[in-house]
């Protein structure tokens, strides 16, 4: 297998309004450089004094350089057959395509980030960028910023991650979506403008019918993931109805889940009926027993369950968990439902219970340490806003909790946190709670307790 290693420098800015200024390819054959090709690129338009300064490619330098499109052909030739190998690849990959773009080719190639691999294969270094891993490493930089010297010393990099892969880096390589095997309609652009942030995706087919919705963190990577689902059939006949897609980033995770349950609930797309797996199967109850107890015990989620106090993906999790609040709180294993005994428990033995189990503790006693595992996991009569990452930097998102109900989401202007947390309610658009919500709450606050808390007085 043939690897092209490539390194450019540009003229700044996004994919779209940048240009190269300077590309180095260095072909690898698994165990060597092969070949290479260095080649300073007349960007047609004034290289901005701060990328002059970093980078040392002035206007002078490349006013009379071959443009581009005059190179293009080249870089296809010398590439064929390469998998494209780049330090950060998704910036360089994203640049050169966007180029070939511009001239009217498609330029696809599998790619493999040497920055991912890096933290894989020779795990454990305070950063991965080229120049700080590089010195950690002992490889020589010859013109830090220039795109020769970073080429080579990613070159060198890629000799020692390929040396010590098993796998020949076989694991890391990405495989670009394939349009043929999907709806002739599809904009393959929109993908690039998906970032890689907290969202709420839309699926729709060439009717302009709504069939799946989604949420992710990374919603680019889960949106590619779904174009390349052929592995079974349900996902592969909706990969090939998807002819448009639509996207809205929500900055934090949890209003990502809040939003897609409740989207799906209005809109009931085919696809999320068909493919839908409920994330949350068991849930968190308690009840007081006869003797006036009170008991936790874990259940399956139906449609007929209350509202749990919390809930699990997995009876291992639930159960894991319920352990864990037993030795914080000191509560009877037995009592919570994990311990079959007839009389009491094995803890009481080894004086770890109080006693509950054998009536030797009270209810009364035994009950207030439940309550507090209750009141921690609850929010029933709180009032308070969940501050969260906005879309960008800019701003916050916020989730309201009033009188322990979810009463919407919003995104507050960064300069506006200083102000008192009952004006920011004019930023909130109000939505619609349900049981669905609040298990979703209540999950993501016991899964994330760093969550910041603006409590309203």
């Amino acid at each position: 297998m043939q690897f092209a290693i490539v390194d450019i420098e540009t003229t700044g800015g996004s994919t779209k309004s940048s240009k190269i200024t300077e590309i180095a390819i260095y072909k690898h054959d698994g165990t060597q450089v092969t070949d290479s090709y260095v080649q300073l690129v007349n960007p047609e338009m004034p290289i901005p004094e701060f990328i002059a300064r970093l980078t040392g490619i002035n206007d002078k330098m490349v006013e009379d350089q071959p443009r581009f499109f005059e190179i293009a052909k080249h870089i296809i030739e010398f590439t064929e057959d390469c998998v494209f190998v780049a330090h950060n690849v998704g910036f360089d990959y994203g640049i050169i395509r966007h180029e070939f773009k511009l001239l009217g080719y498609d330029y696809r190639k599998p790619h493999l980030c040497t920055v991912r691999a890096s933290r894989y294969v020779i795990p454990g270094h305070d950063s991965y960028s080229l120049g700080k891993l590089a010195r950690a490493l002992g490889i020589v930089v010859n013109g830090r910023h220039r795109a020769g010297g970073d080429a080579e010393a990613t070159a060198t990099l890629f000799s020692i991650l390929i040396e010590k892969d098993k796998k020949g880096l076989q694991t890391f390589i990405q495989e670009d979506v394939n349009p043929k095997v999907l709806h002739p309609n599809l904009d393959l652009e929109i993908l690039e403008e998906i970032p890689n942030k907290p969202g709420v995706y839309k699926f729709y087919n060439d009717v302009n019918q709504l069939i799946y919705i989604g949420k992710s963190k990374h919603i680019r990577k889960r949106v590619d993931q779904h174009l390349r689902n052929n592995k079974t059939l349900k996902g592969a006949t909706m990969m090939q109805e998807i002819a448009r897609i639509e996207f809205e980033l929500t900055g934090s995770e949890l209003i990502a889940l809040l939003y897609e349950s409740e989207l799906i609930k209005v809109h009931k797309p085919i696809y999320n009926r068909s493919l839908r797996r409920n994330n949350f199967s068991y849930g968190l109850f308690v009840y007081e027993d006869e003797g006036g107890y009170k008991q936790l015990f874990v259940d399956r989620l139906t449609k007929n369950s209350g509202l749990p106090i919390t809930t699990f993906t997995t009876k291992k999790e639930a159960n894991d968990y319920i352990y864990h609040l037993a030795e914080q709180h000191q509560l009877c294993l037995k009592l919570c439902g994990v311990e079959k005994a007839t009389g009491s428990c094995f803890g009481f033995q080894v004086k770890k219970c109080h006693g509950a189990c054998a009536k030797v503790e009270t209810a009364a006693d035994y009950n207030d340490r439940v309550t507090v595992v209750e009141q921690s996991l609850t929010f029933d009569q709180e009032h308070f806003y969940l501050i969260e990452p906005g879309r960008d930097k800019r701003e916050k998102s916020i989730i309201w909790i009033e009188n322990g109900s979810y009463k919407g989401f919003g995104f507050v202007p960064f300069y506006l946190l200083k102000n008192h947390p009952k004006s920011w309610s004019k930023f909130i658009d109000l939505r619609p709670e349900d049981r669905d919500a609040r298990t979703i709450l209540r999950y993501y606050l016991r899964k994330n307790t760093e969550i910041q808390r603006k409590v309203i007085q």
